[in-house]
């Protein structure tokens, strides 16, 4: 449905219009954090670009091969949870065919996931050495797949909010942070705090399972009531900059614990992508007709 520049063109934009939302704990143009910049996370998009949306590759090898150009151009884990959501994203959207939403075409690719691409996807958590989903014991990371991509996501779906998505068809992104951020940008007519609103809300409802893999469920309460006020503040505020000060000492509130809500972060992308890419379908189809 989409060429490839286009599908190039949403991925990157995505990936900026993250760093532009003032995250509490995480990157972006306000702040740095965790020994990362934002140029970190500009020059880890730009170089998965290429083999993200590369047609010669199954989804796995998408993925390994933008983990590891990522990993060459920054020699560190930046992005492999955005390689991971947003991969199938971009996939979908280029086998679209006619009359089906990029959820439905989604769902058809998580259901038809193979062993090759967990293999593929096996090596790419070991380059980028997270630690989290590869510490399964049923299926070690290190070793050869025995089961899908999609397969081996559910085992370490209870803990990890990322393969959560390919279990349940990215229903945080489709279910949740699409009304938030269409709601947020209505009001503000700005992507970045649009991108924060999917933040706060998601943060709000559900622990973020990269500071849960750290620190156990020590901050899960205090930051979801912490992102309950800023979730409710954003969905009322026209002018959402007056929020700068609240915002602001959150960030510094959870920076000082070394919090950094890295999957939410990922999620957000992979939301702010879903907008994009279904904006570019809707202009393609309209310019058929």
């Amino acid at each position: 449905m989409l060429t490839r520049q286009q599908l190039i063109d949403n991925y990157l934009q995505a990936c900026e219009i993250e760093l532009q939302a003032f995250k509490p704990g995480n990157v972006s143009i306000y702040s740095a954090a965790h020994d990362m910049t934002v140029e970190d996370f500009r020059v880890s998009a730009k170089v998965s670009a290429e083999p993200i949306t590369n047609p010669e590759y199954c989804l796995g090898e998408k993925i390994y091969y933008a983990v590891k150009a990522t990993r060459e151009a920054v020699a560190c884990n930046t992005n492999l949870g955005i390689i991971l959501l947003c991969a199938p994203l971009l996939q979908a959207a280029e086998e679209l065919a006619a009359g089906v939403s990029l959820r439905d075409a989604l769902q058809k690719l998580l259901e038809n996931t193979t062993l090759k691409d967990a293999d593929w996807v096996f090596k790419a958590i070991s380059l980028a050495a997270p630690g989290g989903l590869g510490e399964s014991s049923e299926h070690d990371v290190q070793q050869q797949a025995t089961v899908t991509l999609t397969e081996a996501m559910a085992v370490a779906a209870d803990k990890d909010r990322i393969a959560l998505q390919y279990t349940t068809i990215f229903k945080d992104v489709f279910d949740l942070g699409i009304l938030r951020y269409n709601r947020a940008f209505v009001l503000s007519g700005d992507c970045g705090w649009a991108a924060l609103a999917v933040f706060a809300a998601i943060l709000a409802q559900y622990p973020d399972s990269h500071i849960e893999r750290k620190y156990g469920e020590r901050y899960s309460e205090w930051i979801k009531a912490e992102m309950a006020v800023l979730d409710r503040a954003l969905q009322t505020a026209c002018e959402p900059k007056q929020l700068l000060p609240i915002v602001n000492d959150l960030d510094k509130a959870f920076k000082a614990q070394r919090i950094n809500p890295g999957t939410t972060a990922d999620i957000t992308v992979a939301t702010v992508l879903v907008v994009l890419l279904e904006q570019s379908i809707s202009q393609e189809m309209a310019g058929r007709l």
